[in-house]
């Protein structure tokens, strides 16, 4: 029709989030997702980057490393400036090889393995802690609080789960106090029976998990149903409403540790009340990964660019980064400064509050 004038598309900046979608920790990487999702939302609504609107491709990577490092490639394909992601270690640590090859940063909102960036490059970025915190502040809280009861401390084979469970021992053997067993499990199986049945002939109080909310929650409803009267101490993947959907009645009362609830925070209201409109509660990493996005798009701003390697120059020099994790800041390992972990507790109606 005459006196329509044909507009050219906004030019657009692809980000990818990736996390496992499917699986035994699917209820993690959906919070991913929603989080990436609604970052994206806002950002976009707000006038894109730097004169750019942002397009999101979402991936499974089931955490699996082999699918993981599939993923990765698909990133590079797709000529990504930015992956919020992995959720499992075991995934970010083999796909992170992959990014920094190719020139992609690397912000993962939930990998907590000290190699993830220990062994990183200049693209690798967490915005969450590090075992090597996490599992100082469960041992010691397990030595405060538990003696004289025997403690188990499992864990799953896993980078996460084993790197915690060992970063736990460290402490609480440093603490004075020795285990009275140190054992693996393996994951993905629904009958912990055995398992089980060994702790109970060994007089178990207090059992640690170093792994994911699935088996954790199956072992200590196990647990409890052969009669056990024990305490489940885990860590920061238990953030989901999905553990105690499993556990049922035996997750009352089990602790866990994880960040200062992000929620709470002031920096963070704006964004909690979209979710909320929504009935969506943004549990555990949703936040984490709305942040990892949000502070990526800050840094490209300081950097008035969205070559991946200024803005991973940018993250590291500049900041304090505004987010709703508050303000944050990274070290020249692309860890970030301060943070720490505190205990939490699920109640009875299925809830995990902070102690």
């Amino acid at each position: 029709m005459a006196g329509w004038l044909s507009l050219p598309a906004m030019a657009q900046v692809q980000i990818g989030v990736a996390g496992p979608l499917t699986g035994s920790n699917a209820a993690a990487g959906d919070q991913m997702k929603t989080g990436a999702t609604q970052a994206v939302a806002d950002l976009n609504k707000a006038g894109g980057i730097l004169g750019k609107q942002i397009q999101l491709t979402v991936s499974d990577d089931a955490c699996d490393p082999k699918q993981a490092v599939s993923v990765a490639n698909q990133m590079v394909e797709k000529k990504v400036a930015l992956v919020a992601g992995h959720y499992c270690s075991g995934s970010s640590i083999p796909a992170s090889k992959v990014y920094l090859e190719e020139g992609i940063l690397e912000i993962s909102p939930a990998s907590t393995n000290p190699k993830f960036t220990d062994e990183g490059g200049w693209g690798t970025f967490r915005v969450c802690g590090r075992d090597d915190q996490q599992g100082k502040v469960a041992g010691e809280y397990l030595a405060k609080h538990f003696k004289g009861q025997k403690i188990a401390i499992l864990n799953d084979n896993s980078a996460y789960g084993k790197g915690l469970a060992d970063e736990t021992k460290k402490s609480l053997n440093a603490a004075g106090v020795k285990e009275a067993t140190f054992d693996a499990y393996t994951p993905g199986e629904k009958d912990y029976s055995a398992v089980v049945s060994r702790m109970k002939q060994l007089g178990i109080g207090v059992i640690y998990i170093g792994g994911y909310y699935t088996e954790a929650a199956l072992i200590i409803r196990q647990a409890k149903e052969q009669g056990m009267k024990v305490t489940l101490v885990s860590g920061d993947a238990l953030v989901t409403k999905e553990f105690f959907q499993i556990a049922g009645p035996a997750g009352v009362g089990t602790l866990m540790t994880f960040s200062p609830d992000p929620r709470r925070n002031a920096t963070a209201a704006k964004v909690v009340k979209e979710f909320t409109d929504k009935k969506i509660d943004p549990e555990g990493y949703v936040l984490y990964t709305y942040a990892a996005i949000q502070i990526w798009a800050e840094a490209a701003k300081k950097a008035a660019s969205l070559d991946p390697k200024k803005v991973a120059a940018a993250l590291k020099a500049s900041g304090p980064w505004q987010s709703v994790l508050g303000a944050v800041s990274f070290d020249k390992k692309g860890d970030v400064t301060g943070g720490g972990y505190v205990m939490y507790i699920w109640d009875a109606d299925g809830n995990y509050k902070q102690m």
